[in-house]
């Protein structure tokens, strides 16, 4: 048996600044854009540069109760975790973007890591993974 995770449904409050975000600001590829007219909704995937592996599905708050969890996914808690081949490259450029960092890189055992926010207040590991 072989089994993947292909997407991880990221909700929020729009789109389009969504989009921008996440292309603009981390250089993520938007692979689709599809509006689905039987639902009135749009089916967002967005994916980090040259990746080939799991997918973000830019997922729009559709109901009121949705909407509460936007930004927090994960009740405080790092959410996603952004690996690069280039961690100072990829961390420079960031803080040039406006990107706010709420924990400063770090050497771990595993590799250099720092805390940051995205659009939404979603906490995302920025890491370089030591080759092993």
């Amino acid at each position: 048996m072989k089994q993947s995770i292909v997407h991880i449904a990221l909700v929020v409050r729009d789109y389009d600044e969504a989009i921008e975000f996440y292309t603009k600001k981390l250089h993520f590829t938007l692979v689709e854009d599809t509006y689905q007219p039987e639902q009135d909704k749009r089916w967002v995937v967005v994916a980090p540069p040259n990746s080939t592996g799991t997918t973000l599905l830019l997922a729009k708050a559709s109901k009121p109760e949705q909407e509460s969890f936007i930004g927090n996914q994960t009740g405080g808690r790092v959410f996603l975790f952004l690996n690069t081949d280039d961690f100072w490259r990829d961390y420079n450029d960031m803080l040039a973007k406006g990107i706010k960092f709420i924990r400063e890189p770090k050497t771990e055992s595993y590799g250099t890591v720092a805390v940051f926010e995205d659009l939404y207040g979603n906490l995302w590991d920025l890491l370089q993974l030591k080759d092993k």
